[in-house]
């Protein structure tokens, strides 16, 4: 059966079982979209005002659903405004097919109009690019393309496709119904070495990171946990994998980590790292970083084992096979007395009925705890999130951890938002973040997505400020943002319902009158431009030096 290029990707898609594409047409890829427009009974296609906020869409889809997230993109300006989101998600192991269009073969090389080396551009930031020349190469790169995006650590993979190799036609052959994932079993012997050191520690914590999350370990780790009596802190990308409400929960170490959990860390004999990378965010000053503690280091990849931390013990392999085996050889243990140490370092602030973010938080939890998908931006806001917001799973919490990209959250939302129909998806942002990406409040109109915005309106580009405050002797340089954009007739513009709330009796009336609401809402939150993150480590100084005024 002959075949054209752009058929074959989407027989190769279909074959997958991929249902759902983010993209934007131009020139390049019009071929492509041609042959899309035949097989609109299959796929469900959603386009983006911007490319960047398409593939933040696709990683949002693919966080929130464990599936592949794929965008199209034409040639030039189309693809080379892919890059952020192709960073973004290549930081965070989230796997997408990016596939961009490109110039015909006969005018690659000539400065041709819209045309870029994009796999050249993308190579630090992908698994794997390609750029397939013939026609005939493309069905094998396409399925070899969606499995390196989703073997392994998973991550973004890009495919560069010349206009006339979408024209071309050629002999479809068929899938081989082969899987290229391998498992790769752990040694034994460090396993071994691992349950004697966690059977006789005396003060150990379990760090969990994103890999649990990705691996689709939850259950397991809080098991593990509940079995040895171990407190569990998470770094950012691991909130959710065991339940704020577990009494072993410690939310999140590091910078912004609690006063608790990161003095747990810091008095530890032992950390058990799972899926996680040691960020500088989290480990503050490397040589005082949980200075007491043996190290147990488990991932799939063998390239994050020491890379931030000196001597650790490593376990590389498949996590839900080295879970389940630490589980039975680890004993059960009461370490109520180490947690109880833990808990009584625990501050209290006195914020009863005042307008700030961890009641404004706390208030939303409370009408949206069940069956919710939290996405944020960056900077303040998502410190509060993470603080706050009491998360149940870990596909619940959809962020940008390490590129730390201001912007995601909009086409994280809407990506999380039509790959969980059933579940309710709300965006926290602040003002600096939304302005970089609310005209995709089009793209929530247009497709009629209940996305609950939720804006903290500082003013203020806030985790810069206070930055500047804290260490720049308060030279507020180009942080500062006048009251001069009017949110809710923004939002009446597309269509969308928009609120805005100057106090908890405020904000609680207007949650009342929103609650069963099907349909997109936006509420801003006003807030104190001083309002700031505590507790807050320094940088490169140790995980217990904590400010927690400034």
């Amino acid at each position: 059966m002959k075949l054209s290029g752009s058929q074959i990707i989407l027989k190769v898609l279909k074959e997958k079982g991929i249902d759902t594409l983010f993209g934007y047409p131009g020139g390049a890829v019009i071929p492509f979209f041609d042959a899309l427009y035949d097989e609109l009974n299959y796929f469900e296609v959603y386009r983006p005002a911007h490319e960047q906020n398409g593939v933040h869409a696709a990683d949002g889809y693919a966080r929130s659903t464990g599936k592949l997230g794929v965008f199209i993109a034409t040639s030039g300006p189309g693809a080379t405004n892919t890059i952020t989101g192709i960073a973004n998600a290549y930081m965070d192991s989230v796997p997408l097919l990016i596939i961009c269009g490109q110039v015909a073969n006969a005018l690659i090389g000539k400065d041709s109009f819209q045309e870029v080396d994009i796999t050249g551009m993308t190579l630090s930031v992908t698994k794997h690019s390609y750029m397939v020349r013939k026609t005939e190469d493309l069905e094998d790169v396409v399925r070899e393309a969606v499995d390196v995006a989703m073997e392994g650590r998973p991550g973004p993979v890009l495919v560069d496709v010349p206009k006339d190799v979408f024209l071309h036609t050629c002999e479809y052959k068929g899938s081989d119904e082969y899987s290229r994932d391998e498992i790769i079993a752990a040694d034994e012997d460090k396993l071994n070495m691992a349950a004697e050191l966690i059977n006789n520690a005396k003060r150990p914590v379990i760090y969990a990171g994103g890999g649990v999350r990705i691996s689709k370990n939850d259950s397991l780790l809080v098991k593990f946990a509940e079995k040895t009596g171990i407190p569990v802190c998470n770094s950012f990308m691991g909130l959710g994998t065991i339940p704020k409400s577990n009494k072993l929960s410690l939310g999140f170490v590091g910078m912004h980590g609690s006063m608790e959990t990161n003095m747990a860390v810091t008095n530890c004999d032992l950390l058990i790292a799972m899926g996680a990378r040691f960020s500088d965010r989290v480990i503050g000053s490397p040589d005082k970083f949980a200075p007491k503690a043996k190290i147990i280091h488990i991932d799939i990849d063998s390239t994050e084992v020491d890379k931030n931390t000196y001597e650790s013990i490593p376990i590389i392999g498949n996590m839900r096979d080295i879970l389940i085996k630490l589980l039975e050889k680890s004993e059960e243990r009461d370490r109520s007395k180490w947690l109880e140490e833990i808990m009584s370092k625990k501050l209290k602030a006195d914020i009863e009925g005042q307008f700030v973010p961890e009641n404004i938080l706390k208030e939303i939890n409370k009408h949206y705890k069940d069956n919710t998908i939290v996405a944020t931006d960056v900077g303040q806001h998502q410190m509060w999130a993470g603080q706050f917001w009491q998360f149940n799973k870990s596909d619940e919490f959809i962020t940008s951890g390490g590129l730390g990209t201001m912007g995601f959250g909009m086409g994280a939302a809407i990506g999380a938002q039509v790959g969980n129909p059933d579940k309710k998806t709300i965006l926290v942002t602040g003002d600096g973040s939304f302005r970089m990406n609310c005209e995709e409040l089009v793209t929530i109109s247009k497709y009629k997505l209940p996305v609950k915005i939720v804006m903290f309106n500082n003013n203020a580009l806030g985790m810069v400020r206070q930055w500047q405050r804290m260490f720049s002797y308060a030279r507020y340089s180009e942080t500062d943002n006048y009251d001069d954009v009017n949110y809710q007739l923004l939002c009446a513009a597309y269509g969308i319902k928009a609120y805005k709330a100057d106090s908890m009796a405020e904000l609680k009336k207007i949650l009342n009158e929103t609650d069963n609401l099907n349909e997109p809402i936006f509420l801003e939150c006003k807030i104190d431009r001083d309002c700031s993150v505590y507790p807050i480590v320094p940088p490169g100084r140790p995980i217990d030096e904590l400010l927690i005024t400034g």
